[in-house]
């Protein structure tokens, strides 16, 4: 899996990465990647160009009430994508301890994602929607990644993220599934879960997923922010602060009954 920023917050990664270490170049090309050049403002392009048809077939899906078949094709998708790409991630080509296992929040995104989307059950599109448009999004701005357009790895993080993100719009801007107070609550337990659990991975094996044991080994906005751990703790604040503003918004509004 490729090395991302996203995760707990705007820089915990997904996938994982590892510590900063000194000499790391990366030049745009099709086997190097570099934060705003030209493969990266391409993938974001056709992500961006692909939300907006999304929101609009949820919400004619959500008058008329036929949204089921394509629900479970687009969850069918995810898996048909994902596991391959990440299967590839245990061959000894690619095998890399502080990369390759799924240890990473967007690992257990899509999941969800694929739960949500085959049963529209609120609290696991919440759940996506929350981690989605913040964690994921986020590595998809900013994303630690080294490997450009011709490697595995480039196409497993955008396809991954995109799939996530993509999802989340879906159910949420189009079909109206959106989040509660205790879907908020639900969110933020699970997330404290997976932090507890990979930091505790990480100080055993001296792997970084997450960037939850150090910052990451490119420039981010975690490096405006103090040493480790304080940073994970202000990360933890933020991001909790910011779900809680992004479920308020929905509760204010009066919500159609579309999930339990």
């Amino acid at each position: 899996m490729a090395r991302t920023v996203d995760g707990l917050s705007t820089h915990t990664a997904c996938p994982a990465g590892r510590l900063r270490q000194a000499g790391d170049v990366v030049t745009d090309g099709s086997h190097q990647f570099t934060t705003l050049g030209a493969s990266h403002l391409t993938a974001l392009a056709v992500f961006l160009i692909l939300c907006w048809p999304l929101v609009v077939l949820g919400r004619r899906q959500r008058v008329t009430g036929d949204d089921l078949r394509f629900r479970r094709a687009f969850a069918v998708a995810i898996p048909l994508f994902t596991i391959p790409m990440q299967a590839l991630q245990f061959t000894p080509s690619e095998w890399d301890l502080d990369t390759s296992l799924p240890l990473q929040i967007c690992d257990f995104a899509w999941v969800v994602a694929v739960y949500a989307l085959w049963t529209g059950r609120r609290w696991a599109a919440s759940v996506n929607w929350l981690w989605g448009t913040t964690l994921t999004l986020q590595g998809m701005i900013t994303p630690d990644l080294g490997s450009g357009w011709a490697e595995p790895r480039f196409w497993m993080f955008w396809g991954m993220h995109a799939l996530i993100v993509w999802s989340a719009i879906y159910l949420v801007w189009g079909l109206r599934i959106t989040p509660r107070w205790r879907d908020y609550r639900l969110t933020v337990a699970l997330t404290t879960l997976w932090a507890a659990a990979a930091m505790t991975f990480n100080a055993i094996v001296g792997t970084n997923y997450g960037y939850l044991n150090g910052k990451p080994h490119r420039a981010s906005v975690l490096d405006a922010l103090p040493a480790w751990p304080t940073y994970v703790v202000i990360e933890v604040l933020v991001v909790s602060a910011v779900w809680a503003l992004m479920t308020w918004l929905w509760v204010r509004r009066p919500q159609p009954p579309v999930a339990p």
